[in-house]
């Protein structure tokens, strides 16, 4: 094959990930075995239960956190790899991050243009006039130019967490991670918020990942990755097609996750509808398997 012609890596590329947590007397396995890809450029939305392993996945990916086994790459980076240098630069030039509560994004005694312009100067970015003008280009990107000389306490909500992405971004990293970033926000608000994040993840390439469990998130994104018992199991990847008038529609579609060595989970509401439990039989048909259950047929054995 031509080295042209070579797919390009993902930016996030999580292969059987494993993160163990233990205490003297219990061991929490939080993800067992994810497998995760997310193309550059692309925005994804992860979704999920409290306790499904959303906050545990978004911690490996922003070098937060150590994988205890498995494959994590994320911006070229093997993060179970990585020294603790490595990490730091990493977290400083690769990664953005954006956190739920609006307090933890920004120094409450900067404004707006001087959050932007520390992260600038600690990475020794731009200077001078030079960093003036990618601070306004930022700020006006995000829609908030007109809060450039307020401190957070002078913001709503909203226009610190878009102040929080121009900061996440300043650094041009490759991918941007946002935990619940309208978690303490209105509907109203939210979408402003989320408008901004595609504006960034169109305009400036960066791949994004949304770490919710707010379905009005989930739904304002190409696909959507649901994580469940530490593995993902099933995604919606949403597109726009064209009818034979012309005329544009939307379609969702669902699929199973289907990992290397053949496991999946089926969504919960098709389990309980069929009442599968247990075990169930599989038969390969000319064109798929189906899945029928199976505790009808060992009832009747044990009849017999």
């Amino acid at each position: 094959m031509d080295l042209m012609t070579l797919p390009a890596a993902p930016d996030i590329d999580c292969v059987d990930l494993v993160r163990i947590f233990r205490t003297k007397d219990v061991e929490v396995q939080a993800l067992q075995g994810l497998t995760l890809r997310v193309e550059a450029g692309d925005m994804v939305a992860v979704v999920g239960a409290s306790g499904s392993g959303k906050s545990t996945l978004l911690g490996v990916l922003s070098g937060l956190d150590r994988p205890s086994a498995g494959r994590a790459i994320v911006a070229g980076h093997d993060m179970l790899a990585m020294t603790k240098a490595e990490r730091v630069t990493f977290q400083r030039t690769s990664v953005g991050f954006v956190w739920q509560q609006t307090g933890r994004n920004l120094l409450p005694y900067l404004t707006a243009a001087e959050n932007i312009a520390a992260v600038l100067a600690i990475a020794r970015g731009p200077k001078g006039e030079a960093r003036v003008k990618r601070v306004d280009e930022l700020l006006d990107l995000l829609g908030v130019g007109d809060v450039r000389d307020r401190t957070p306490q002078e913001m709503s909500g909203g226009q610190q967490q878009r102040v929080a992405i121009a900061v996440a971004v300043a650094n041009d990293p490759t991918v941007l991670l946002a935990d619940e970033p309208t978690g303490e926000l209105d509907e109203a608000t939210s979408e402003e918020v989320l408008g901004a994040m595609r504006r960034v993840n169109e305009e400036r390439g960066v791949t994004t990942l949304i770490v919710t469990h707010d379905p009005t998130v989930a739904t304002q994104v190409r696909r959507t990755v649901q994580i469940r018992d530490g593995r993902t199991s099933t995604e919606v990847v949403r597109s726009t097609r064209t009818d034979e008038a012309g005329d544009e529609y939307h379609v969702a579609e669902e699929f199973a996750v289907l990992d290397r060595v053949g496991r999946m989970q089926l969504p919960a509401a098709f389990a309980a509808s069929l009442e599968l439990r247990d075990r169930v039989r599989l038969t390969l048909e000319s064109d798929h398997v189906s899945v029928r259950p199976g505790h009808d047929a060992a009832a009747e054995e044990e009849s017999a």
